[in-house]
């Protein structure tokens, strides 16, 4: 496939020579963690600064995925643009993509995705380990913030596969937060309803010990677009705790 590249990207990187596939992937960086090294290969993560602006950048060798897209393998970066992609033409926010392109090189199959940094933006889980010093209005906001979010993502026919709080990021506003999703690998279109979206949104109300259940229905209350005191999130709620109970017993 032809390589991607950011219009609004294009100039910082090529001034620094680091517009192509090959400058990327040369490019002599120190890992923010160790590389995965499951499925037969090795996919590692390293910070880039450039000029003031932060971006993170992957690499994957022989790092295959095997979908219905792609019975025959595919660098699982190449499922992550893809979904990068959709996203902001659905309109959900998400990370977005600086760089992508793919190469078979003696036998490897490699992957470059390069994508802008959050800076600025607090993941969910950060937020949750301070979540007692943070205000009421904070909390209400928060849970709004991650309630909306998930109902956009699922207007449109999205479930995200990993809606943890690590993967949600969140930046304070005037009067709220914004918020928005990083981690798509495991995106999929919403087939089945209620059950897909339950099972989207449980890992985030499990993973997020410190809400209490007026947390949830503040949560619920956004994602529904009803009052808190409605049957509708009662519903909600139980089946939710069903399946947290599930999973946690498992």
């Amino acid at each position: 496939m032809t390589d991607f590249l950011a219009a609004e990207d294009r100039a910082l990187l090529e001034r620094h020579g680091l517009g192509t596939f090959d400058a990327l992937w040369a490019k002599q960086l120190e890992a923010v963690d160790e590389p995965n090294t499951a499925r037969g290969g090795w996919s590692s993560v390293f910070r880039l600064d450039l000029e003031g602006h932060g971006f993170y950048l992957k690499r994957q060798s022989n790092y295959q995925m095997h979908t219905l897209h792609a019975p025959f393998g595919e660098p699982s970066f190449a499922r992550e643009f893809r979904n990068i992609s959709r996203y902001e033409k659905l309109g959900i926010p998400a990370l977005k993509a600086a760089f992508f392109g793919e190469r078979k090189v003696d036998g490897d199959v490699r992957a470059v995705l390069l994508t802008r940094a959050l800076d600025g933006w607090d993941d969910l889980d950060s937020l949750l380990q301070r979540w007692p010093d943070l205000s009421p209005a904070q909390h209400s906001a928060i849970l709004k913030a991650c309630g909306q979010l998930a109902r956009r993502l699922h207007a449109a026919r999205q479930v995200h596969g990993c809606f943890y709080p690590k993967h949600i990021f969140l930046q304070a506003t005037g009067d709220g937060y914004s918020a928005q999703l990083i981690d798509l690998e495991k995106t999929r279109p919403l087939l089945f309803g209620q059950r897909d979206r339950v099972k989207d949104l449980e890992p985030l109300t499990r993973r997020a010990r410190e809400w209490s259940e007026a947390h949830l229905r503040e949560l619920l209350a956004a994602y529904l677009d009803q009052p808190q005191d409605s049957s509708l999130i009662d519903s909600w709620l139980t089946r939710l705790t069903a399946r947290r109970s599930y999973k946690r017993a498992g």
